[in-house]
């Protein structure tokens, strides 16, 4: 029977032609000119395999990035620290997961609604935030903590996080010490190794440098991941016009070569480890030289990436909502919008940066909340319509005639209840509406935001006491490392 089922409506950008064309200009562009790695331990695992190393630059021939793309899962599965499966993400085609982003220096106060500096207290608000939002599928932090021991402001927010959310956390650092760290924290979060090995409880962010050029600790977190079977992530932040070509297909070759790079080393290194490629994908805004996150460039760039990386068969790290006005607004939640239903409705796979403003240069919570509404409303349309006897409802049609009504059906009331219903947004008479204070939709965003800070009690309490002794065991480790001016790893 030719009869195919596809219930959800996502679109394409490129064509398969396209798709082919597109990956065939990456596989040349690494044979042919490659990237430099500035390590040296992943040059040698490189050349070891077939590869042509001259100094730092190092080019891949095609049947490597073959061979390693045939090794790397499609399917990742982040667990939830305390076992509760409903938190679970399983990243397979079809299903998209949201949520903030990492390190933006500045912070909007909950309280004054002014900028500052992002502090500690802050990754355990967005950590808590986050819990109690349906629609955030994982957690980052949405800043980069400025009031502790600076080369320790990964470990810290990362200890924060996991500990104030059972949604699956994404974490980044700066060198292996930090990977290091946090996987340990992470260990002892699952009640040990081989618990976290069955059912990992975070992934791991990582980004080389824009264009070609994996640095020594990004390629050096990328080995420690795939050492480890972390699962993580390895995409660039790639620039339009500015760090690679204005064009778009100019701009998915090289990124899609930039992330090659990791997926390559890591396959080398274990195959079957889980990596996931894309990045966040924008131009550059000549006028003002600000890399545009509320531009729709970036969605349609985020989208044909996505496409590019299914084609690859493998998941896809994207972006959405965020936006380039400095506070929550009208601007911030048309952006908003746009690029989180182009990131639905491309079937990406992790989507982050929802709640950046200022193009990525602050977090704002108040807008992760707003974007988590946006996400629901997307939600229903990815859902597409269903089409079954019981939904077409063709004997309760007859039963209510012409001119008649169907409140008093219970067909009505049983398929009511799945309909969308708004935390936000305003649905009333203009009469209650009066009532009610006149109260927009920006009122309401900051009632429901501070009422999570205030009152959402999150699973703090509920981490193990050993676990809690543990993480802070890690901490004054890296303190003790830090203070007595331990070396950095060195780059070869």
């Amino acid at each position: 029977m030719n009869l195919t089922e596809n219930r959800t409506p996502h679109f394409e950008v490129l064509s398969d032609d396209q798709k082919e064309t597109i990956y065939n200009g990456m596989i040349k562009t690494l044979n042919t000119t490659g990237a430099n790695v500035h390590h040296e331990g992943a040059r040698e695992l490189l050349y070891s395999h077939g590869c042509d190393v001259d100094g730092i630059r190092v080019r891949i021939p095609p049947q490597l990035v073959l061979r390693a793309l045939a090794s790397a899962p499609p399917v990742t599965e982040i667990f939830c620290w305390d076992g509760d499966l409903r938190k679970k993400i399983l990243v397979e085609r079809g299903r998209s997961y949201f949520g903030p982003g990492p390190t933006p220096p500045n912070f909007i106060d909950p309280d004054t609604l002014e900028r500052r500096p992002y502090l500690r207290k802050d990754a355990t608000t967005v950590a808590r935030v986050c819990d109690a939002l349906p629609n955030i599928g994982f957690v980052q932090s949405l800043g980069s903590i400025n009031d502790v021991t600076g080369p320790l402001a990964d470990i810290y927010e990362f200890a924060d996080m996991i500990r104030n959310t059972t949604t699956p956390v994404m974490s980044w650092s700066f060198a292996r010490e930090g990977c290091r760290d946090q996987h340990r924290m992470a260990i002892a979060m699952a009640g040990g190794e081989e618990n976290f090995k069955r059912r990992p409880n975070y992934i791991f962010y990582g980004e080389p440098i824009s264009p070609l050029v994996s640095d020594f600790h990004a390629i050096d977190k990328c080995m420690y991941c795939a050492e480890h079977r972390v699962p993580q992530v390895y995409s660039p932040c790639s620039i339009g016009g500015g760090t690679v070509p204005a064009t778009h297909a100019g701009q998915l070759v090289v990124a899609l070569s930039e992330s090659m790079v990791g997926v390559v080393v890591a396959q080398l290194l274990n195959p079957g480890t889980s990596i996931i490629i894309g990045g966040v994908q924008s131009i550059l805004d000549m006028r003002h030289s600000i890399y545009s996150y509320g531009a729709p460039e970036l969605s349609i760039l985020s989208a044909a990436m996505t496409e590019m990386a299914h084609y690859c068969g493998l998941p896809m790290y994207s972006t959405s909502g965020c936006t380039d006005t400095k506070k929550m607004d009208v601007q911030s939640a048309m952006e908003a919008a746009f690029s989180i239903n182009a990131a639905m409705m491309s079937g990406a796979d992790f989507v982050h940066d929802n709640g950046y403003t200022e193009s990525g240069i602050t977090g704002d919570v108040f807008q992760t909340v707003m974007d988590d509404e946006l996400i629901g409303m997307a939600r229903i349309i990815e859902n597409g319509v269903e089409v079954t006897e019981e939904t077409m409802a063709v004997d309760v049609i007859c039963n209510g005639g012409p001119g008649g009504h169907y409140l008093h059906e219970d067909h009505t009331m049983k398929w009511f209840k799945t309909d969308w219903t708004p935390t936000l947004m305003e649905r009333g008479s203009y009469e209650d509406w009066v009532a009610e204070g006149k109260t927009s939709m920006k009122d309401w965003i900051l009632a429901k935001t501070r009422d999570l800070i205030a009152n959402h009690e999150g699973p703090r309490e509920k981490v193990p006491e050993e676990a809690d002794e543990a993480l802070e065991e890690i901490l004054k480790e890296a303190e003790a490392r830090v203070a007595q001016g331990a070396p950095e790893t060195k780059a070869g």
